[in-house]
C-alpha cells in the first residue's frame, strides 16, 4: 500500500489546539493535542479541546491509534490530554521529551487524570509501520522538538514550533546535522511552522533579554518584580541570574510558575544557587530591595497573583510606588485589552512599569522568522510544503514564500481544519473535510454548549436579568403573591411601574391559564413578558 493521510484536527487556521493525525491504513499515530482559548464571545467557557470524532469513528471501525507523541510543552499542545484521552478509551504509549513529558504528566494530575508519558529514546522510535525520530530544536520552552516520521509509503516532516536560536539558555542547539540527514533522505511533505512567517529577519536570541534585564533591576529600589510565560525557563534563568548579580533573593508566585519551576529544578533544567530561593510565606522576612519576585499573570488574567496584587487583593503580595513590574512578553492576540488595563492600573498607582511598547528586547518570539523557515526549507528539500501553527493571513504569506523558494501553487498545501491531505503513490490531494465541533470545557462538563446557550449567556451579561418567583403551595398557586428580583438589569426611574406591570401580566396570565401544565406556563409567561420589554 502506498497511501497515506494527514487529518488536521487542530493547529490549521489557528495558533492553538495543536493536533494532527498521521494514517497508515488502519494504524493512527497522533501528533500533539493542545488545548484552544475562548472568544470574546464565549461566557462561562474555559477553555476549547480538539474534536476527535473522527478518532473515534476509526477506532470503532478497527483502526488502532500506535502512539501519540508530544512536540513540546506549550499547553496548546499538550493540556488537552486529560479531556481527550478518556475520550478516546485506548490504550496507547504517549512519548515526549524530558521536560515535556514532565509537564504533560503535571497537566494530566491537575485533572486527577494519570498517564504515563515516556520519553523519546535516542534511537528511532518504531510505532506500528511508522518510525519516529525525535530531532532537538529551539523553542521559547526548552526540550522541543521535530519529528521525522518514516512510513512505507514517504518520509513527512513534523515542523511544529521552533526557532533557530544559536545561543540558548537552556538546552543545545538545533540539530541541523540530523535535519540535513533527513532531507537527504528525502521528504515528501514538510509540515512548518509559519507563524512569524511575516517578519523577515531572524528571530533574536534569548540572550538579548539579558542586557534589558540587567538595567532594570540596577534602577530598582524596591522588589524587581518580572511577570513572564510560565513556561519560558529560558527566561526564568535569566531573571534568576541577574537577581543573583544584584545580591536579591528570587520568589516565586503563581500556579503555574511554581510548579514549572520545581519540575525544571527536579529535572536539573534551572539553576537557582543555593540560598538564593525564597518560598513567598516567607517574603515578609526580606526588605523589598533585597527581592525578585518571579510572578505569573503575563497576560493581565483576572484573578491571576500578578492582576490580584497589582491590584491590592493577593494576600501575600503587595505592590509599592519603590517598586519596578517588568512585563517580559507580549500580550497574546486577543488579550491585549486585559494587559493593558493592568499596566493601566500600575501606572495609575505610580510604580514604574517596562512593557515592550516602551523598552526594547524585554521579549523576543519563540517562533521562527522567514529567514529560518527558508533555511529549514532548504535543508529539508521537500517536495510538499504544508503550513502550520498559524492563522490564515500567515499561511497564504508563506505560500507566497515558499513559490518564492521554487515551489510551485500545487506543492504548497492549504488545507481547511479537518480536511484530510492524502499522498497516493506520492501525489499529494486534498480530501474530504471533517465536520468538526467546536468542543468547549465549561466547569466539569466537556461538550458544544452550543449557540443558543452562548447566546444566552451573552444577554445575560449585558442586559442583566429579571427572575419572576410565583408561590406554590399544596399544588396550587398564589399569583396575587408573585413577586420580582434583578440581578444586574438597570430600572430607569418609573421602576415601580415597570416591577407592576410584571407582577400584574403573570397574576392574568396564571388565572388565565391554569389548565396548563407548568413547562408550558411557564414559556407563556416569559413569551408574554418578552413581547412587553
Amino acid at each position: 500500500m502506498n497511501e497515506i493521510k494527514i487529518v488536521p484536527l487542530g493547529g490549521v487556521g489557528s495558533v492553538t489546539k495543536n493536533m494532527y493525525v498521521y494514517e497508515y491504513g488502519n494504524e493512527l499515530l497522533v501528533v500533539d493535542c493542545g488545548i484552544g482559548f475562548p472568544e470574546e464571545y464565549m461566557y462561562g467557557v474555559d477553555l476549547l479541546i480538539p474534536d476527535v470524532t473522527y478518532l473515534q469513528k476509526r477506532l470503532a471501525e478497527g483502526a488502532r491509534i500506535v502512539g501519540l507523541c508530544l512536540t513540546h510543552g506549550h499547553d496548546d499542545h499538550i493540556a488537552a490530554l486529560p479531556y481527550v484521552l478518556p475520550m478516546l478509551n485506548a490504550e496507547f504509549p504517549i512519548y515526549g521529551s524530558r521536560l515535556t513529558a514532565a509537564f504533560a504528566k503535571a497537566r494530566m494530575a491537575d485533572q486527577d487524570y494519570m498517564r504515563e508519558v515516556q520519553e523519546y529514546p535516542e534511537q528511532p522510535l518504531h510505532l506500528g509501520s511508522f518510525s519516529i525520530e525525535a530531532i532537538s530544536v529551539t523553542h521559547s520552552v526548552p526540550d522541543t522538538r521535530h519529528l521525522v516520521i518514516t512510513t512505507p509509503a514517504g518520509i513527512l516532516y513534523h515542523g511544529s514550533d521552533f526557532k533557530f536560536d544559536m545561543t540558548p539558555i537552556i538546552g543545545e542547539r538545533s540539530e541541523f546535522d540530523k535535519i540535513a540527514e533527513a532531507g537527504n533522505r528525502g521528504i515528501l511533505c514538510a509540515l512548518v511552522d509559519c507563524l512569524r512567517v511575516e517578519r523577515g529577519s531572524w528571530s533574536a536570541s534569548e540572550a538579548v533579554i539579558r542586557g534589558t534585564l540587567e538595567k532594570a533591576i540596577r534602577e530598582c529600589p524596591g522588589k524587581f518584580i518580572v511577570t513572564l510565560m510560565s513556561s519560558n525557563l529560558h527566561r526564568i534563568q535569566q531573571t534568576v541570574d541577574v537577581a543573583a548579580e544584584h545580591d536579591r533573593k528570587v520568589v516565586f508566585v503563581g500556579r503555574s510558575v511554581e510548579q514549572n519551576v520545581r519540575i525544571a529544578q527536579e529535572l536539573g533544567l534551572l539553576n537557582i544557587p543555593k540560598g538564593m530561593y525564597v518560598q513567598k510565606k516567607h517574603i515578609q522576612d526580606y526588605k523589598d530591595e533585597e527581592l525578585c519576585v518571579i510572578i505569573a499573570g503575563s497576560q493581565g488574567q483576572p484573578g491571576s497573583s500578578l492582576v490580584r496584587a497589582v491590584y491590592g487583593e493577593h494576600p501575600i503580595i503587595n505592590v509599592s510606588k519603590k517598586d519596578k513590574i517588568v512585563f517580559s512578553t507580549e500580550p497574546i492576540p486577543g488579550n491585549e485589552p486585559n494587559v493593558y488595563s493592568t499596566i493601566d492600573e500600575i501606572s495609575r498607582n505610580g510604580v514604574e512599569v517596562l512593557y515592550s511598547d516602551i523598552e526594547d528586547n524585554l521579549h523576543v518570539s519563540g517562533h521562527a522568522g522567514e529567514a529560518e523557515q527558508q533555511l529549514l526549507i532548504s535543508l529539508l528539500k521537500p517536495k510538499y510544503l504544508f503550513p502550520i501553527g498559524g492563522a490564515d493571513r500567515h499561511r497564504v504569506a508563506f505560500e507566497h514564500m515558499a513559490e518564492d523558494l521554487g515551489f510551485s501553487e500545487q506543492q504548497v498545501l492549504l488545507p481547511k481544519l479537518g480536511q484530510i491531505v492524502e499522498f497516493i503513490d506520492r501525489v499529494a490531494r486534498l480530501g474530504d473535510t471533517l465536520s468538526l465541533k467546536e468542543l468547549m470545557v465549561d466547569g466539569l462538563r466537556i461538550g458544544d454548549v452550543g449557540n443558543i446557550v452562548l447566546a444566552d449567556r451573552k444577554k445575560m451579561a449585558e442586559e442583566g436579568m429579571v427572575v419572576v418567583i410565583v408561590p406554590e403551595r399544596g399544588g396550587m398557586l398564589y399569583p396575587m403573591e408573585t413577586y420580582v428580583v434583578s440581578r444586574g438589569f438597570v430600572f430607569m426611574k418609573n421602576a415601580d411601574e415597570i416591577v407592576d406591570l410584571i407582577k400584574e401580566t403573570t397574576q392574568s396570565l396564571v388565572n388565565g391559564h391554569r389548565d396548563m401544565g407548568e413547562g408550558e406556563l411557564k414559556r407563556e409567561i416569559e413569551k408574554n413578558l418578552g413581547e412587553r420589554a
